[in-house]
């Protein structure tokens, strides 16, 4: 690993082989590992530590890292969020994706798979442009991860959720299937659907739809895909 400046990551992890595997793996390639084996001490090391990514598994004995991870959401917005379970549940994984999820990684894994695909978030982050666009009332900021509707709302959004508004802002006027979606937002992985896609389309259109001369409009082409349209 090459980052300039080292990034913090805790792990929830309840399992004791795993959670340590884990710690001294992330160490031993420059990152700084923190873990904890419940939800209370994953409250305790989330505010002293400040984490850039938390691994969370969704099985712990004390409460379940969804909702912790709703929780720290609360709390924060710039961290990485990857979650990694044993649980290979689709609408498990379309929750967790909705709450803001970089990715969902289905125990067992390889490290090295970890590695990558954490890696692949953060350069993700760390590449994107700083500009922020405007359409009427309409603001995109990729660098910063939020929209701001008609209302002056800020909307904080996940990395897929980015990925996506960001695939169709740059294709913008370009029909994109949903095939052509899924290949671009989430590379390699199976576990995304045509449903996945249409459920992260819904969130981005309450967006746009807050704009009533629709300066943005993502409509829908049958039985293909997806467009974004600018009115500008």
């Amino acid at each position: 690993m090459n980052n300039s400046v080292t990034k913090n990551i805790l792990i929830v992890e309840d399992e004791e082989n795993l959670g340590l595997t884990l710690q001294e793996y992330l160490e031993d390639i420059g990152y700084a590992s923190f873990w904890a084996q419940s939800v209370s001490e994953a409250r305790n090391l989330f505010d002293k530590v400040n984490p850039d990514v938390v691994l969370m598994d969704i099985g712990l004995p004390d409460g379940s890292g969804i909702e912790l991870a709703k929780e720290f959401r609360g709390i924060r917005k710039d961290f990485l969020l990857l979650f990694l379970s044993a649980l290979n549940d689709p609408d498990t994984k379309v929750e967790a994706l909705e709450i803001g999820a970089e990715d969902y990684i289905t125990k067992p894994f390889a490290l090295k798979e970890l590695t990558l695909r954490l890696e692949k978030s953060l350069q993700f982050r760390e590449g994107l442009r700083k500009e922020t666009y405007e359409y009427g009332p309409l603001k995109i900021s990729f660098q910063k991860f939020q929209v701001i509707d008609a209302q002056n709302n800020i909307i904080d959004l996940g990395q897929k959720e980015c990925a996506l508004l960001k695939l169709l802002h740059d294709n913008s006027e370009k029909v994109l299937s949903r095939e052509d979606i899924i290949k671009y937002v989430w590379g390699e992985d199976k576990y995304p659907s045509n449903r996945t896609v249409d459920n992260y389309i819904v969130r981005l259109r309450k967006w746009c739809e807050t704009d009533k001369l629709k300066h943005i409009e993502i409509q829908s082409i049958r039985g293909i895909g997806y467009k974004l349209v600018i009115n500008n």
